[in-house]
């Protein structure tokens, strides 16, 4: 069986990765893929990444099932020209995926269906959102309505910080159209939790919970990524918190789905804030996360493929049952000097470091040049990821792999699952 993956992070060199370990698959294709899934003989990089083209390729390989990895081709409907053409693809619509695309749709769903999420207004005018700020007070979360790869939420811990932001995306334009809207939302005190379910539209398959680390910097402080490191399983959730979100979010958003006509087939990924009060979803994803999924595919069994292809069928009722190894997976992410306003890339890559079952390096920014030299590429660079019996193995795994990397301007928080790590 062919697969392809389409993306060129490290979200899908991790999916292609994971995918390709059953022996059932003949080829993981990667589209456009990077300097990483270049050199790995399983995988096979395309450089295609036009829908249509995708489509036309997959119809000429006789691939039986397409995953998508990035929020972008969802939100511009790869789903929909695949599906229109028979073609199965492992992913929501572009209106489903509104649910990510559209902080403000989001935000209207859950209040219209009575998921807990904080209170919110929307503005796309400068004056009535500062009006906004400044009766609300700080802090207080500014975020832009549309993607903005990561860069898009400021948490404003003063009332300064959330002008500044409400006019860095309105007024300056400095996030184009993703920022013409914004959402102000009330701050949520707690702990943050990712928990990551496939659905077929009916039916719903939980994977481990995760929990990310958004700032640049040590101890939570700089600016939002897109995700310095993730660990899993994440301890907050227990079995009776995860059926409480399966109950209270997960499953009224499928049904509410399901109620717009809208047939639901791909990830949806909750991003939780584990309040005083109980759980409330921060925001939606309609795919893996990154750097979650790069976390959790090496606890994933080789059942991987077939679950993702009996999901994009509507059939997860008969896929087989998917292994997840009991273990701790802990990831850091290395990334370029600048990041993520304006990382320097172009810089020589040293690894130094063998993969290993329990030890796995997935590449995100990279690309090889003309003669075969590794260079950077892009903010995030690479992801180093460990598995061990508890914590402290799995990040002293992960740390250990990091020192073996190196280029001009690395750049890596040094506190990656410090709330799961003896002594903090």
């Amino acid at each position: 069986m062919k697969i392809l993956v389409v993306g060129s992070g490290g979200r899908e060199h991790a999916l292609a990765w994971a995918i390709a370990k059953s022996p059932r698959i003949q080829t993981v294709y990667v589209a456009p893929g990077n300097g990483g899934t270049a050199l790995d003989e399983r995988l096979q990089n395309i450089a295609i990444t036009d829908p249509v083209a995708l489509a036309d390729f997959v119809e000429q390989e006789h691939v039986a099932l397409t995953v998508v990895g990035p929020e972008g081709p969802l939100a511009a409907g790869i789903v929909n020209v695949f599906r229109a053409r028979g073609l199965k693809i492992f992913g929501p619509t572009r209106e489903a995926a509104q649910l990510e695309s559209s902080k403000d749709f989001a935000k209207a769903f859950m209040q219209r269906h009575a998921i807990p999420t904080a209170e919110y207004q929307t503005f796309s005018d400068v004056a009535a959102a500062h009006d906004y700020i400044a009766l609300k007070g700080a802090p207080i979360v500014i975020k832009a309505d549309g993607l903005a790869a990561g860069k898009g939420v400021v948490v404003a811990m003063t009332l300064e910080e959330a002008h500044t932001a409400v006019d860095m995306m309105l007024s300056d334009n400095k996030l184009g159209d993703a920022g013409a809207r914004v959402v102000i939302e009330e701050f949520l005190a707690g702990e943050e939790a990712s928990f990551i379910v496939m659905v077929d539209g009916k039916n719903i398959l939980p994977l481990a919970t995760s929990q990310d680390h958004k700032r640049l910097q040590d101890h939570d402080q700089g600016p939002n990524t897109g995700g310095m490191g993730a660990y899993a399983p994440a301890p907050l959730l227990d079995a009776e918190g995860l059926e409480e979100v399966r109950r209270i979010v997960l499953e009224p958003t499928l049904k509410a789905l399901r109620q717009r006509g809208i047939d639901y087939r791909g990830v949806i990924y909750a991003g939780l804030m584990i309040t005083a009060d109980g759980p409330q979803v921060i925001e939606f994803n309609c795919r893996f996360g990154d750097p979650e999924c790069q976390t959790l595919m090496p606890l994933l069994g080789p059942e991987l493929g077939a679950v993702l292809q009996a999901c994009a069928l509507g059939r997860l009722d008969l896929a087989p049952q998917l292994s997840i190894a009991e273990r701790c997976s802990a990831c850091v992410v290395a990334a370029a000097e600048g990041y993520p306003e304006a990382p320097r890339k172009g810089d020589a890559i040293r690894i130094d470091l063998a993969p290993s079952p329990n030890h796995q390096l997935f590449h995100a920014g990279t690309r090889r040049d003309s003669s075969g030299e590794l260079l950077t590429a892009g903010g995030r660079v690479l992801a180093v990821v460990a598995q061990g019996d508890d914590f402290d193995a799995a990040f002293a795994g992960a740390y250990n792999g990091l020192n073996q990397l190196d280029y001009a301007g690395i750049t890596y928080r040094r506190d990656i699952g410090h709330q799961v790590r003896s002594g903090g």
